[in-house]
């Protein structure tokens, strides 16, 4: 991988500089110009290694799933694998950006098809958070009141679980795609990952 035009490879195939000036030619046309960085700086720099983690990341989902068997067909909706913010920011946005695409949804549902939580995790989140999934009451004119006690667990314990199963799926899958990377994946000098330390773009300002 030393040659100039290769930015790194996946299980030993190429993905080349090109292809990442495709990418960025891509976005850039999407955006308006003041919401990225300018070309050739650290920050320009960055980018194209963030976008040089989601090719390579697509490469690894698309080998993945052809060793497996697994096709797009019947992937989730982003919602049901990603339904907030707080998701995103948990699986981390190289993953979450990936998980845009069906099959890399259906991989998440393959990935993560055994994983589950107990009754017991169940019963220790609600008694650490006894009002996390509390409704707020309907007083006079339709007006939302203060609660006054934590719903008991069975009445919740469905939400409970559906929001630390999602939570221990998503980290199967992230724990999952960093192995795969790291198993797979080589990048070029310039193209490292943006958070690696050794790169020369990595830099803490204030």
């Amino acid at each position: 991988m030393s040659h100039s035009h290769v930015a790194a490879t996946v299980a030993g195939v190429d993905v080349s500089v090109s292809d990442v000036d495709a990418r960025e030619a891509t976005l850039r046309a999407a955006m308006p110009p003041a919401a990225l960085p300018r070309a050739g700086t650290s920050e320009g720099r960055q980018l194209r290694r963030w976008l040089t983690q989601l090719l390579v990341t697509g490469r690894v989902i698309e080998d993945e799933a052809a060793v497996t068997g697994v096709t797009a067909e019947d992937a989730p909706a982003e919602d049901e694998v990603l339904p907030d913010d707080s998701a995103r920011l948990e699986i981390g946005s190289i993953a979450a950006a990936a998980l845009a695409d069906p099959l890399a949804r259906a991989m998440y549902t393959h990935v993560t098809a055994e994983v589950d939580v107990t009754d017991a995790d169940i019963a220790d989140y609600h008694a650490r958070n006894p009002m996390r999934f509390a409704e707020l009451p309907v007083g006079g004119n339709g007006w939302r009141t203060a609660i006054v006690e934590a719903p008991p667990l069975d009445a919740v314990r469905s939400l409970v679980a559906e929001h630390l199963r999602g939570a221990a799926r998503r980290r199967a899958f992230r724990l999952w795609l960093d192995a795969r990377r790291a198993e797979l994946v080589r990048l070029a000098p310039g193209y490292e990952h943006p958070g690696d330390p050794r790169q020369p773009d990595n830099t803490h300002r204030h």
